[in-house]
C-alpha cells in the first residue's frame, strides 16, 4: 500500500487533502483510482491514517479517513549520520538506506580529504535533490517522519553541531579494540541521541580526529577490515537498529 505525507493542517475530521507533487504522482504515475485504498502521515506524531480516495481533482487529492492506527515505526533512540562527501552519485545511494535503517536526520560533511567540492548553487540542488531522496525512503520504508538532510557543514560545524548528543562515534581506520567497540555500543541504550561520523573515501585527517576527541567524539573499530565510505555507516546504523529495536 502507497503511503504519502501531508502537513498536519491538511488532515481534516473526516478527509485529508494530499497537494503538491503527490497529485500528478497519485494520478498519472500511480494512475491511482476513486475507492482504492493509500496510508497517509503528517510526520509530527505516530498516527497513520488509512484512508480511501474519495476524489482527485487538478490540484488535490481528497483521502476519505477510515480509521486511525498508533504505530511505532521510529527507532527509541535518535540516530545523527554525518557524512563525508561521497565521489559520484554515493551519497543518494547512502541517504536512501540511512532512512530506510532509521536515521533521523543525515549531516553531509565536507571534510579535508573529500574529493567533491561543491559550490553553494550545485550545493544547493544537492540538498533539494537529497531531501527528495529521504522523502522517498521514508515512504517506501513506511517511515512517519521523513530525515532531513541538512545543508553541507563543515567539519568543525559538523563537531559542533552534535555537541549536545549523549552518545558520539567516529569509526577510524587507525583505532584499536573490538572489546571497546563493542562496549561503547552496549552502552547506548533508547532515548540517547547518537552522532555517528563517517569519513569520505580518503578518511578522516588526523587534525579531524583529535578535533573530535577534544569534543569528546569516540574513535572505534568496525574490525579488521576497511570499509568503503557507503558501507561503513551502514554498519552502525544496523548495530544500532538491532540493538534498540525492542520488539
Amino acid at each position: 500500500m502507497y503511503h504519502f505525507f501531508v502537513e498536519p493542517c491538511q488532515i481534516g475530521e473526516k478527509e485529508i487533502r494530499i497537494e503538491g507533487s503527490d497529485v500528478n504522482h497519485i494520478r498519472n504515475v500511480l494512475r491511482m483510482g476513486i475507492g482504492e485504498q493509500i496510508t497517509v502521515s503528517s510526520g509530527e506524531d505516530k498516527k497513520e491514517f488509512r484512508c480511501e480516495i474519495a476524489g482527485i481533482e487538478e490540484s488535490c487529492i481528497r483521502a476519505k479517513i477510515m480509521w486511525i492506527e498508533e504505530k511505532d515505526a521510529e527507532l527509541p533512540s535518535k540516530i545523527y549520520l554525518f557524512q563525508g562527501l561521497p565521489k559520484g552519485d554515493k551519497m543518494e545511494w547512502i541517504i536512501q538506506k540511512a532512512v530506510e535503517l532509521g536515521a533521523c536526520e543525515i549531516i553531509p560533511m565536507a571534510t579535508k580529504r573529500a574529493v567533491v567540492k561543491l559550490d553553494p548553487k550545485k550545493a544547493a540542488a544537492k540538498v533539494k535533490r537529497w531531501n527528495a531522496i529521504s522523502e522517498s525512503a521514508a515512504k517506501q520504508s513506511k517511515r512517519l517522519v521523513i530525515p532531513q538532510v541538512h545543508e553541507v557543514m563543515s567539519f568543525r560545524e559538523a563537531v559542533s553541531y552534535a555537541s549536545g548528543f549523549d552518545k558520539k562515534l567516529i569509526p577510524y581506520e587507525l583505532a584499536e579494540g573490538m572489546d571497546q567497540t563493542r562496549n561503547t555500543f552496549s552502552q547506548i541504550t533508547p532515548g540517547d541521541s547518537v552522532a555517528v561520523f563517517i569519513g569520505p573515501e580518503g578518511g578522516f585527517d588526523e587534525e579531524e580526529i583529535t578535533l573530535a576527541q577534544e569534543n569528546g567524539i569516540l574513535p572505534i573499530t568496525l574490525g579488521r577490515r576497511i570499509l568503503r565510505t557507503e558501507t561503513a555507516g551502514m554498519a552502525v546504523l544496523s548495530v544500532l537498529m538491532f540493538q534498540l529495536e525492542q520488539k
